[in-house]
């Protein structure tokens, strides 16, 4: 049979489901639980989706009083993980008619300009990085509902904390390095004054010093390979014994070691070892290709998303931290014998 021409409506997806209007409303609008059966409220989407409809969202905000718009702010679209936190986020909010605003600081991290008029009264919610928190001061978003991400859940602005687990993905990194043999190791720290940066220093400093026999110095560099490779070749030059690995916070700060290294006429891994945390692009594009640690970007913006609609629906959000997955590649190895 020929589809209407016509926009369809909700009573067209009411007659095609079998069901009230009321309870296509409900469904669409993502207050069916506990009001309808599932099977029902499959039924109304299935329905919705054979016909085509959408719902007129301004109209239907206009009466709830509400903007269905969320803002996600993070640091600087220097790499593409906050692009995946971005495309998770924005698939869970497309599913219950949510639609989000990115927002990176200009500055990649410190305040940032409010982008709108009045953000209490554009928004609904806000997710937010903890690597770009001061931003949320300009805006006022930690006046409005809020989840934070990379943030520590005890102090949190936020009504939820969603993080990674970041403290396991450090502390397999520290295992596969001593399990290899380093004793020596430096820890080239991204000089970012945030939680989730803390959490990878003093996880690996309790790892390491459990060891006998083993040192660890720690560089600090700002997320740029220029920086990263100074400060490496800083450190790598220094009298005592040489770093046999080099564990960086993330893989830019990794790609910057690699110049450093071959600076200073060292080979990885045969002289250094080096690994990385986030599995970016880069990883694979380097030569040797780079051990690092896998994070799931985009579940990590999906569950932001489902964390802030719990928080708006005034529900308990999930709590676990997301697992984290140490990939070995050809840029670490056992040291040379001295």
């Amino acid at each position: 049979m020929a589809r209407n021409s016509t926009r369809p409506t909700s009573r067209d997806v009411a007659l095609a489901a079998g069901v009230s209007q009321a309870a296509v409303s409900l469904v669409l609008g993502d207050k069916w639980r506990g009001r309808v059966s599932e099977t029902t409220a499959e039924r109304v989407r299935e329905a919705a989706r054979e016909l085509g409809y959408r719902p007129n969202l301004a109209a239907r905000n206009l009466r709830l009083g509400h903007t269905r718009t969320v803002l996600l702010v993070v640091p600087a679209l220097t790499t593409e993980f906050f692009a995946g936190v971005y495309t998770g986020a924005a698939r869970v909010a497309a599913d219950h008619g949510f639609g989000v605003v990115l927002y990176p600081s200009p500055e990649g991290i410190g305040p940032a300009r409010d982008p709108f008029a009045s953000a209490q009264a554009a928004l609904d919610g806000v997710i937010a990085s903890s690597m770009a928190a001061d931003a949320l001061t300009a805006i006022r978003g930690d006046q409005l509902p809020l989840v934070m991400l990379d943030s520590d859940p005890t102090g949190s602005l936020g009504a939820a904390t969603v993080n990674l687990d970041i403290a396991d993905g450090v502390r397999q990194t520290a295992e596969h390095l001593l399990g290899l043999g380093h004793r020596h190791l430096l820890h080239l720290a991204a000089d970012v004054a945030s939680w989730t940066f803390e959490v990878r220093a003093r996880e690996l400093h309790t790892r390491v010093n459990a060891v006998p026999g083993t040192t660890l110095t720690t560089a600090r560099a700002p997320i740029s390979i220029e920086g990263a490779q100074h400060a490496t070749e800083t450190a790598l030059s220094a009298p005592g014994p040489r770093p046999t690995a080099v564990i960086c916070d993330d893989d830019k700060l990794a790609a910057g070691a690699y110049k450093a290294a071959r600076r200073l006429g060292l080979r990885i891994p045969e002289d250094l070892s080096v690994t990385g945390l986030d599995d970016l692009a880069l990883a694979t594009a380097i030569d040797p290709e780079l051990t690092t640690v896998r994070l799931d970007a985009e579940l990590f913006g999906e569950r932001g998303m489902q964390a802030l609609l719990a928080v708006l629906d005034n529900r308990e959000p999930e709590g676990d931290d997301i697992p984290v997955e140490l990939v070995v590649r050809g840029s670490t190895a056992p040291p040379r014998a001295s």
